[in-house]
């Protein structure tokens, strides 16, 4: 059978390895960086956070649909190609969408501004005053709202306002809640006099009320001109004008990025999962799956690699290539280009020609499976929440490294030292799972996220996250694996492999999407310090119930009678006489007593 050129087994492996090691490096290009990319944009947390929801959502719906209908209708090879090559002009169609700062581009490749342009993505001019809390009077009836009581490092320069004829004019901006309430009326000149000079800030900056503003979103926040003594109300309705254009601008930024992200989504959500049936089932046939499950690897390392080499291509490339837009358009470039590859490879991945028989409902039995046995339960809730924390590390991570002066480059490297670290501790898969037992290895993953959520939120600098990813080894690879384990260990024949896609497609995804639909609104309200430290408190609250859980649960055990029957006849000889030394039998009869029990 293998000589057939259907079953070319070496071969097949070969393509596969190639095809995933391009397609990580095609995926390292963009996600990573996608949320950067909207941030640059000039879209704040919370409508960053419905883009990236709504990407998971499709990805929790869509993928699994789609998976069984190209199976179903033996299109696999032709989604393939227009998955990648429908990609292509998908990824090219985020480059359309207009910033909220039409100058943002000249910004960044200004040697001069370039810090000031990592902290602030819309790249403004003039000076922010940094003010403390006890010096505005709330009763005053002509002063501005109050800002928020959050702190966000560094001195900003703001420009896109209009310029007074004041000599010490500065802009001051409400609170983000009441302008999204409708507050833009409330912005107008006020006669406070807003004089603070550098002793009175530096005195001021170590008292409780102090606060810092770090950086501002352009159509989010209403401007409040102070002219010294003077009042001008024209000036005031130029500001008011001037707010209600940005807003309109963010709002088709906003609108333009949710249509162009979920076309982009449908058409290469379902690629990974497709590609992951094709392959299994080509290897299943000949008996090769269960020893090439080490193929996953291979994508890892194309993330590794391109996460690092895409980061370093564009710093020294952005500014000779591009002139205007955003940084991050160099990203969408590569992205294109290197699915152009993963198409010419793509041609001979591995794909069935004939039909699987009986396999069409197989997610309906494995959820029907998982709902009457209570571990797959608790472990279910657990990927769930595992998903939800998850996504606020993916979506604002790098918000965080930003903010402290980070560059692209030390982001990539501290996701590639994270996924470096997961394939360096696989070879001790199998011992660790043994020593420290599956529920002890879950539990050791989710504290290490948890811890690695604690530290996240006392960052001091851009250098200081590298340390903490190689906790990532443990909190994403480990207890993956302990989980996959656990599936394996309580599925029956021909079901573990539909309960982990439903683990890791429907339940880890549907958990991104909440995460990254409560998390956007969270970092609005409060700040990303606080939205980690409420992650690490809610997966604490679950390891502790999780392990109060675990030993009430029954301990029987599903009988696999694939593994039985590969057992073969040896433990039984044919001089046994009777049903009762029949294994099978027994087995069958132990599972019913079990069941009437």
């Amino acid at each position: 059978m293998s000589s057939s050129p259907q079953w070319d087994v070496p071969r097949a492996l070969v393509v596969a390895r190639l095809f995933y090691l391009v397609c990580g490096v095609r995926d390292a290009c963009v996600t990573p960086f996608l949320t950067l990319y909207l941030r640059q944009l000039g879209l704040a947390a919370p409508w960053v956070g419905v883009l990236m929801g709504t990407k998971h959502l499709i990805a929790a719906c869509w993928v699994p649909l789609c998976a069984f209908l190209v199976k179903r209708y033996q299109k696999r090879r032709m989604f393939l190609t227009g998955s990648l090559l429908g990609s292509v002009g998908a990824s090219l169609l985020m480059v359309l969408v207009p910033p909220v700062d039409r100058n943002l581009g000249n910004h960044f490749c200004n040697g001069s501004s370039r810090m000031s342009a990592t902290v602030l993505p819309l790249g403004v001019t003039r000076t922010v005053a940094i003010i403390s809390a006890q010096d505005w009077d709330p009763n005053h009836s002509t002063g501005p709202p109050s800002l928020p009581s959050r702190r966000h490092t560094g001195a900003l320069e703001t420009s896109g306002f209009p310029n007074g004829s004041g000599k010490n004019q500065q802009a001051t901006f409400s609170d983000l809640q009441d302008y999204l309430v409708g507050s833009i009326e409330r912005a107008r000149t006020t006669h406070q006099a807003l004089h603070l000079v550098t002793s009175a800030v530096k005195d001021n900056y170590s008292r409780e009320g102090a606060f810092e503003v770090g950086y501002v979103t352009l159509g989010f926040l209403p401007v409040v001109v102070a002219l010294g003594s003077t009042v001008n109300l024209s000036m005031a309705q130029e500001d008011v004008q001037a707010v209600d254009l940005s807003l309109k601008e963010l709002q088709w930024t906003f609108i333009l990025s949710l249509g162009f992200m979920v076309f982009w989504e449908l058409l290469t959500a379902p690629l990974e999962q497709v590609a992951d049936d094709s392959l299994y089932e080509y290897l299943d046939f000949v008996d090769a799956a269960d020893r090439n499950k080490g193929l996953w690897m291979w994508r890892l390392l194309g993330v590794s690699a391109g996460v690092c080499g895409i980061a370093a291509l564009v710093e020294h490339l952005e500014c000779i290539l591009m002139t205007s837009g955003p940084r991050g358009v160099m990203d969408f470039y590569s992205y294109s280009l290197v699915s152009t590859l993963a198409l010419a490879v793509s041609i001979a991945f591995p794909v069935p020609i004939y039909q699987q028989q009986g396999s069409s409902y197989k997610t309906i039995k494995a959820l029907s499976f998982m709902r009457g046995d209570p571990r797959l339960i608790l472990l279910a809730l657990t990927a769930f929440w595992i998903g939800v924390v998850a996504s606020t590390v993916q979506n604002f991570l790098f918000w965080l490294m930003q903010d402290h002066g980070s560059s692209e480059l030390v982001m990539g490297f501290s996701v590639a030292l994270s996924l470096l670290g997961e394939i360096l501790l696989h070879p001790f898969r199998t011992s660790m799972l043994r020593k420290l037992s599956k529920v002890g290895v879950v539990a050791l993953g989710l504290g290490c996220l948890a811890a690695q959520l604690l530290y996240y939120s006392f960052l001091w600098s851009w250098w200081s996250v590298l340390p903490v990813q190689i906790l990532g080894a443990i909190s994403n690879g480990a207890l993956w694996w302990a989980m996959r384990a656990s599936i394996e260990n309580r599925a029956t024949s021909g079901m573990d492999r539909s309960l982990s896609t439903i683990f890791q497609g429907h339940l880890y995804e549907g958990g991104c999407s909440v995460g990254s639909f409560v998390g956007g609104f969270v970092v609005m309200r409060f700040s990303l310090a606080v939205l980690y430290q409420a992650c690490c408190m809610v997966l604490l609250l679950w390891l502790a119930l999780f392990l109060s859980i675990q030993p009430r649960l029954p301990q029987e055990r599903k009988t696999n009678y694939s593994k039985l029957l590969a057992m073969g006849g040896s433990d039984t000889s044919d001089s046994e006489q009777g049903s009762e030394r029949d294994w099978l039998v027994k087995a069958m009869r132990d599972e019913h007593v079990n069941w009437k029990a």
